[in-house]
């Protein structure tokens, strides 16, 4: 049976007790008879209970440190080696020409609204081609990504605050006049020098009137395929030539999305 601990303990217990104390290295003094010098000096103080831990958590440390020096030992053998100097030199060749690529040649972008919609949809990742921008003049139809004008960016800035990004990221585009020509729309039609253009690539009828109004030299304007759900030259005028990024040539993903459809 259980006894109660302040009833039932014997001298022997006492002892017993103190004895199996002495052994976890606690100290135990014992008052009355059932003391003892013999005791006393058995009575063994860990000053460092639990130290067991720490030298494995110092242990611990030490490793990882030593794991620490012998990586960064490695790294600095392999700089200085042959074959890390040819790596290097590998590395930052392959990384010049693909800055110099997207820098001059072509850059890839992503389209994040519905304004061009159906000719690309939200996700879409198209590559946009940088030379011929330099040796060939735009055209109608072209689809151009650039910097947008300052019309623009006062729009957004009145609209969303002077600070907001959106004033200066990228637009895209399509071409529906150059300069020179007379451009209008009427009852939802694009008409340019009087011709009702043939527009397969739009999403719907315009729903608003616009012009006419003449391209000034060295402007384009442009205009979103999804009409009257896009920010375009009807609302902020023309477009510098200067300010063309590059031409739309291709979406490279998603996958089934793959083409060059509608980007003439």
């Amino acid at each position: 049976t259980l006894s109660h601990p302040s009833r039932g303990l014997s001298s022997s217990n006492l002892i017993h007790t103190g004895s199996l104390t002495n052994r976890l290295g606690v100290r135990m003094t014992m008052g009355g008879s059932g003391g003892n010098k013999n005791n006393d000096d058995d009575s063994r103080y860990d000053p460092n209970p639990g130290g067991l831990s720490e030298w494995e958590d110092d242990e611990s440390n030490n490793k990882n440190s030593q794991n620490n020096e012998n990586f960064i030992d490695t790294i600095r053998a392999w700089i200085r080696s042959d074959e890390g100097r040819e790596d290097i030199q590998t590395y930052t060749l392959s990384l010049g020409i693909a800055l110099l690529l997207r820098l001059l040649i072509i850059e890839p972008r992503y389209i994040p609204s519905l304004s061009m919609y159906p000719t690309f949809d939200v996700g879409d990742q198209l590559a946009v081609e940088k030379v011929t921008k330099r040796i060939r003049p735009f055209n109608r139809n072209e689809v151009v990504v650039f910097n947008p004008p300052d019309k623009f960016r006062e729009i957004m800035s009145t609209n969303y605050g002077v600070q907001n990004k959106k004033s200066k990221e990228a637009l895209i585009k399509r071409i529906v006049a150059i300069e020179g020509d007379e451009v209008k729309v009427r009852s939802g039609k694009l008409y340019v020098n009087d011709v009702k253009q043939d527009e397969p690539f739009t999403a719907e009828d315009a729903a608003y009137e616009f012009g006419p109004v003449l391209v000034p030299p060295g402007d384009v304007l442009v205009l979103g395929d999804n009409r009257n759900h896009s920010l375009d030259g009807h609302i902020w005028g023309f477009l510098p030539r200067e300010n063309v990024i590059g031409r739309a040539v291709f979406i490279y993903w998603p996958p089934w999305r793959v083409g060059n459809s509608g980007m003439y």
